[in-house]
């Protein structure tokens, strides 16, 4: 399992790396022939981890409810954030996939719900949800850079 969480912390790097040098209209924008823009992928990035593993598991998401209700699967962009809701946002994207190994390690993990993904692919337990949320994070990751390159 250690690979998985090293994928995550890495895929989250790069996403940060996306951000350097966006201002907080560009991360807003949402160009023409797409649905979302930036910053609600960062922050569908971090709810997804979070119901995914914590809520399938049957244990409190560590993100704040709003945040999950606004970038939840099927949302999109309908507020902008402000520079320090952002702030929280990517400290959120960066810090839970610490978060996540420590409980793993603990052993919290011990009930998952199944989950059928729009994929097809149906999560079983909390290591199906980690390697699944990777393989999520990186489809994400895609299109953060394909909408950089309209901005």
């Amino acid at each position: 399992m250690k690979t998985q969480f090293d994928v995550l912390r890495k895929s989250r790097d790069l996403v940060i790396k996306e951000l350097e040098g966006l201002t907080l209209d560009q991360i807003h924008t949402i160009p023409a022939g797409f649905k979302n823009n930036i910053a609600w992928n960062v922050a569908h990035l971090v709810v997804t981890q979070q119901v995914l593993q914590y809520k399938f598991s049957g244990l409190n998401c560590l993100c704040p409810e709003e945040l999950i209700e606004e970038c939840k699967k099927g949302t999109f962009p309908t507020k902008n954030f402000t520079e320090e809701e952002f702030e929280e946002v990517k400290e959120l994207l960066l810090g839970l996939p610490d978060t996540l190994q420590e409980d793993f390690e603990a052993g919290i993990f011990e009930n998952y719900t199944e989950y059928p993904t729009s994929t097809g692919f149906v999560l079983d337990s909390i290591e199906s949800a980690i390697a699944f949320n990777n393989f999520h994070e990186g489809i994400h990751y895609g299109v953060i850079r394909s909408i950089k390159k309209f901005l």
